[in-house]
């Protein structure tokens, strides 16, 4: 349990970090470098990284559309088929960072094992 809340930290802080420097992939490199360095065991590997960085893009993206009335997000959610929600949209959001950050923590996890083994 320690490590699933340790490799939540360090998956935030270096979302947030990075994300000041680099595009929206960003997210990857921290789940990537998380899952290096903190090893998890089972599913927690791909869960843990992509609750971090779905929450994270949930309040990002809400904190960036609140800012205009949300204009922009209910612009994009008539555009998808999500009948204009932008609530929805934000959902949508962080589930598509999530899961490309889930995914990346995998390859981490892939990576570190191989390194390990030799």
């Amino acid at each position: 349990m320690k490590r699933n809340s340790i490799n939540f930290i360090i998956t935030i802080v270096l979302a947030i970090i990075l994300s000041q420097f680099l595009p929206w992939w960003s997210v990857m490199v921290a789940s990537f470098s998380s899952a290096l360095l903190i090893p998890l065991k089972k599913a927690s590997v791909f869960v843990i990284p992509l609750v971090a960085i779905a929450l994270f893009w949930i309040v990002y993206s809400w904190s960036l559309s609140s800012a205009n009335d949300f204009i922009l997000a209910k612009k994009i959610a008539v555009l998808l088929p999500l009948a204009g929600n932008e609530y929805l949209l934000l959902l949508v959001t962080g589930s598509i960072g999530g899961l490309a950050a889930g995914v990346s923590a995998l390859f981490g996890k892939q990576l570190s094992l191989v390194l390990k083994s030799k």
